[in-house]
């Protein structure tokens, strides 16, 4: 095995420096894992525009962090896992002591490690992730489609947000979902394979279309900028807005709108994590005689990591449609580039490119 790898990092705002690396080889309880292919996703953008997170990582980092690959070396200790076993990663684990880690709410546990670096060659996974969310590649499911589990494991912790299960037994809930990126799509597949009704607002054309293949019963082209409730509501089934309103923007105007689209009891997700420091009005008598449920929903749990793994594996879940090819690491930047100019979806950085 070579010394050093080819890797990505993140050094400032828009700047990804592609570099060779020291290959750290694993400690106790830890796991090597020799990267097949990591996915670019919404999040990297925002990270990669602004620089850092303020909970995920500080620049310089190695970036990138939805990954699947293989076990290319064991610590001692690993009982799990063998050299050579494919693997998929999650990008977080929690403690399991916290209150809220006891509460079944890891997404918010108090010491929630965080692990970086999926736009590589290799990568050291810390014990605690090889303990508590990394896990075998069920048969017959590829690195690409597997790399995929991270942001569904988010989207399907959104959708347990909402309370579905609660109006389904009563009627069919309306479902909006603002936004047509890869995270708002996926939240469009994850509940039309539900079998609920989900419209689908985005100001592009193309996405929209995508959206409809995904399984969206409508959709809406609205404009930038805000100011689109009116005309949302006006596209349910009484004019009175719809159950449950879904933002997958990150968007200030748009959780302005999320709110404003809902009817009387229902419920709005805010998913989209807008720019720290961002304000919102809200209009308290809306809120209070309405009974409205205003919800934030952040990453995700390793049971909906688990629950998303296996999705994936049964081959129900369209994901081929959120893949837009494949690039070398050396191409890192161009792919985010890509995603912003909303020529791609997601795309698959793969490794094993750089060394052809």
């Amino acid at each position: 095995m070579n010394k050093t790898m080819v890797g990505a990092v993140l050094t400032k705002p828009e700047v990804i420096e592609i570099r060779e690396l020291p290959v750290n080889f694993p400690g106790k309880g830890e796991i090597l894992l020799g990267i097949e292919a990591a996915t670019t996703c919404g999040t990297d953008v925002k990270v990669f525009r602004r620089g850092g997170h303020p909970k995920m990582l500080v620049t310089p980092t190695p970036f990138g962090h939805e990954m699947a690959g293989y076990v290319a070396a064991a610590g001692p200790g690993v009982k799990n896992f063998r050299e050579g076993d494919p693997i998929v990663v999650a990008n977080s684990a929690p403690c399991f002591v916290c209150a809220y880690c006891q509460q079944g709410r890891q997404n918010l546990c108090e010491d929630l490690h965080y692990l970086n670096g999926a736009f590589a060659e290799f990568i050291v996974v810390p014990r605690r992730f090889v303990e508590h969310n990394t896990h075998h590649i069920p048969k017959g499911l590829s690195f690409e489609k597997a790399a995929l589990t991270e942001p569904l494991g988010c989207v399907l912790h959104g959708v347990k947000a909402c309370n579905l299960d609660e109006l389904a037994d009563i009627y069919k809930p309306e479902i909006i979902v603002f936004g047509a990126g890869p995270i708002g799509l996926m939240f469009v597949a994850a509940l039309s394979i539900r079998g609920l009704s989900v419209t689908l607002a985005d100001p592009n054309p193309e996405r929209l279309l995508i959206g409809e293949v995904l399984g969206a019963d409508r959709t809406i082209c609205i404009e930038r900028g805000g100011g689109q409730a009116s005309l949302l509501r006006s596209k349910t089934r009484d004019g009175g807005g719809a159950d449950v309103a879904i933002d997958a923007t990150g968007v200030v105007e748009v959780w302005s709108d999320a709110l404003a689209s809902i009817r009387p009891g229902g419920l709005v997700n805010l998913f989209g994590g807008c720019a720290p420091g961002s304000k919102m009005i809200l209009d308290t008598s809306e809120i209070h005689y309405k009974e409205l449920t205003i919800k934030g929903t952040y990453h995700h749990r390793p049971e909906t990591i688990k629950s998303a793994l296996n999705l994936l594996a049964e081959g129900t879940f369209p994901s081929n449609i959120l893949l837009s090819g494949e690039r070398p690491i050396e191409e890192t930047e161009e792919a985010l580039r890509s995603m912003m100019r909303k020529e791609t979806l997601k795309v698959v950085i793969k490794p094993k490119l750089s060394r052809v």
